[in-house]
């Protein structure tokens, strides 16, 4: 039913270029459904810090993740900026990322990118680092993101 959006001969991949606490990250363009303006969020008693409640989009409850809190640094400062991205992984429900910016969609192809080793415990919401005109861009790890949360919660 779901067509792969992108075929390219040069074995592309988009990301949406993010800015988190001032770096710069890449989330691959199939994960997200769709990128809405800061709102209102509703708490949620009991719940990890890194997750600062649930919004409704479009009659969807949608648990919203502070990706700051989630990967160590200071809180968020919500302004005009501010985006949550929500992030629509295969076979789990959607969820809301809290970024500083949305920067704009980058391709790169595979040869501009070095994977990191996925054993490295180093970072493992990292995947690798692509290389394009503007620099360095750290491509995140969706699946580890939300991996570590159902693992934090036992």
């Amino acid at each position: 039913m779901a067509e792969n959006k992108i075929t390219s001969t040069l074995d592309t991949t988009q990301y949406i270029g993010v800015v988190v606490d001032n770096e710069q990250y890449g989330i691959d363009i199939n994960y997200i459904d769709n990128i809405v303006k800061m709102q209102r969020i509703t708490r949620v008693p009991k719940a990890q810090p890194y997750f600062l409640g649930v919004i409704n989009i479009r009659g969807e409850i949608i648990p919203v993740m502070s990706l700051r809190l989630k990967f160590g640094k200071e809180p968020d400062v919500f302004n005009n900026k501010t985006r949550i991205l929500i992030i629509k992984p295969e076979q789990q429900a959607s969820i809301g990322f809290i970024v500083d910016e949305v920067k704009e969609v980058v391709n790169l192809a595979e040869d501009n990118i070095d994977h990191k080793n996925s054993s490295d415990p180093g970072n493992t919401y990292i995947s690798g680092v692509g290389k394009h005109s503007d620099g360095l861009i750290s491509l995140m790890n969706i699946q580890a993101v939300l991996a570590e949360k159902e693992e934090q919660a036992k």
